[in-house]
């Protein structure tokens, strides 16, 4: 359900500081931990905290990395902080929750030291319905085992299938180690069940990849 807090469609910012970082995914309704340290985004974090807490995760294009002012794609994810502290050594540590996806307009000129985007949020405001996606478990299973043995990582099957459709389907996006452009396909999906399908379809892909790379 959406949380007593979240902004409806109509109060979603028309200017949204953005954060580029490459292989970094959020999804809506998914949460994201981060560690902030450069002072760009130290001070992009307090702005976001006195405007609305909302903050624009975005991948830079393929190969741009994320030193300087590279090109983005052109769809991101708002995230609303609903967790903050700061650290000793001058960190700020935070949690992200997913809100709504949104399609970049504009870059307007800086007058901060971090980016900001003129954001459309037209085509994504079925992000903000509180609908399970369909999904075909049996066969993310399928998938999924061989996939994780040859990435070596240890997981709890039986948790995994007993997961909520979409929390299982953001969770396993957001963490497995998808190259950037996967990322960014998944992000852009059309609603969770695409996302769903994409996510398998991807593991099996890995899984013949590995086979592969197994037999030369």
């Amino acid at each position: 359900m959406p949380g007593a807090f979240d902004p409806g469609f109509a109060d979603l910012p028309t200017r949204l500081p953005v954060f580029p970082l490459t292989g970094v995914l959020l999804l809506p309704r998914a949460r994201l931990p981060l560690n902030i340290f450069e002072p760009r985004y130290l001070e992009m974090t307090r702005h976001a905290l006195a405007n609305g807490q909302a903050i624009g995760m975005i991948q830079p294009q393929d190969a741009a990395g994320d030193e300087g002012d590279p090109p983005l794609y052109r769809t991101g994810c708002m995230g609303r902080i609903i967790e903050f502290r700061e650290t000793e050594d001058g960190r700020y540590l935070l949690v992200m929750k997913g809100v709504a996806r949104f399609n970049v307009t504009a870059e307007p000129r800086r007058d901060a030291l971090f980016r900001s985007v003129v954001p459309d949020w037209r085509r994504y405001e079925g992000d903000l319905a509180d609908t399970q996606p369909e999904l075909a478990r049996d066969r993310l299973m399928a998938a999924l085992k061989p996939y994780f043995a040859r990435q070596h990582i240890e997981a709890d099957f039986s948790a995994i299938a007993n997961a909520p459709a979409r929390r299982l389907v953001n969770s396993l996006s957001m963490l497995c180690p998808f190259a950037p452009r996967e990322k960014q396909a998944l992000l852009e999906a059309a609603d969770a069940t695409a996302r769903g399908e994409l996510l398998i379809a991807l593991m099996e892909m890995g899984a013949v990849a590995g086979d592969e790379a197994g037999r030369a």
